[in-house]
């Protein structure tokens, strides 16, 4: 015990002697014992007039006794000279209970293995059916396009009641992309509007009871899937088409791959968190600069007559609108109140998860190619 605690003459703020006698074990008091030790004792330090904690209201350390002795620190355990012991303290842990998980690890939010097992995989089908014979590639395109028209109208009917008419649809929409590689951009309209005729007079075959909400979903998905898809088609109609589209498809996955490397490792701030809070603002960065970097090299050395700045605002342009159509789909996808639109592709989901990206960018990079090296 350390000596400035023993007793010293009151001063400001002590609870000074009283008529109740001195503290059992505490010093005679009196002047004559204050001389005696007068010159073996220090002062003691001034303690304020109030208490630390909680003035004169009691709580669960003891009270004070307006006029009593000064406790001694060896009689009063809540006295503490060095630290205050904590009011309540943590208590033990019980070996019963599991250990307290730790917080989880960062982590890619996808089987990495069986993303990349699969995309290889459709990359070798695209590739091959692209460069052998093109006729192949379309229908390609055509099975892709039918199979997203079953997945959108299967989850409209399952979440939302809506059944817009798949049959229609599915013919329409693979004539759609055929005749926008034989006619061009006639053709594919002239589809369209034979098409959207189609679910409007298939539907008048059921009850009339949600025939607008039905039909008007079925036109959506007319447009959305394969009438976009049939820019790609018609991508594939110039002489070096096939190294366009090749390079239509390198674009929207590199976009793709930096903003999911970049915002995986560096993402801070939410590019629309009300949309798909996995999105960053850095990870758009990532999609922006990957695909300029791309574009610029891919423009110049596999497109006839291109150059590496009609790359970059290739680039730029497949960036943006990739990431639109992306979030584009997450809308829809928040509005079914799904994750994913299908289970075909192990670790992407369906194959409209794949092709919301690519659908919306198809008419930017056709029009863009139209404009920087013309149509043949």
């Amino acid at each position: 015990m350390n000596d400035s605690s023993w007793g010293a003459p009151p001063q400001a703020g002590y609870w000074g002697p009283s008529d109740r006698g001195p503290a059992q074990g505490a010093a005679p008091a009196g002047p004559a014992y204050d001389a005696h030790h007068a010159q073996q004792t220090r002062p003691m330090p001034i303690v304020p007039d109030v208490p630390e904690h909680g003035g004169d209201q009691d709580d669960d350390r003891g009270t004070a006794r307006p006029g009593g002795p000064l406790p001694y620190r060896d009689q009063n355990p809540s006295a503490q000279p060095y630290a205050a012991v904590p009011q309540n303290p943590e208590p033990m842990p019980d070996p019963s209970q599991p250990a307290p998980s730790q917080p989880p690890k960062k982590s890619a939010g996808r089987d990495l293995g069986a993303a990349i097992g699969v995309g290889v995989g459709l990359g070798v089908v695209i590739i091959a059916s692209l460069f052998v014979v093109k006729a192949v590639f379309v229908g390609v395109i055509a099975v892709a396009v039918v199979v997203g028209l079953w997945e959108l109208t299967s989850r409209l009917e399952e979440r939302k009641g809506i059944r817009a008419p798949l049959v229609p649809l599915a013919v329409g929409g693979a004539a759609m992309v055929v005749a926008g590689y034989a006619r061009g951009a006639e053709g594919a309209w002239v589809a369209m509007a034979l098409t959207a005729l189609a679910v409007l007079v298939w539907r008048m075959t059921e009850p009339p009871e949600g025939y607008l909400k039905d039909v008007t979903a079925g036109l959506f998905a007319a447009f959305y899937v394969p009438f976009l898809a049939t820019f790609v088609a018609m991508m594939l109609m110039a002489d070096d088409g096939a190294w366009r589209v090749l390079v239509f498809l390198i674009l929207t996955v590199v976009s793709d791959t930096g903003a999911y490397a970049v915002g995986w490792r560096f993402g801070r701030k939410k590019l629309a968190p009300r949309i798909s809070p996995g999105k960053t603002r850095e990870g758009l960065l990532g999609a922006v600069a990957f695909a300029m970097a791309a574009g610029a090299l891919c423009t110049q050395f596999l497109i006839d007559d291109g150059t590496w700045w009609q790359g970059l605002l290739i680039g730029l342009a497949v960036a943006v609108s990739a990431t639109l159509g992306d979030l584009g789909e997450s809308m829809i996808k928040r509005d079914l109140g799904i994750k994913d639109m299908g289970t075909l592709l192990p670790g992407h989901g369906g194959i409209m998860d794949r092709l919301d990206s690519l659908l919306p960018t198809a008419p930017v990079v056709w029009l863009l190619f139209v404009i920087f090296v013309g149509s043949g």
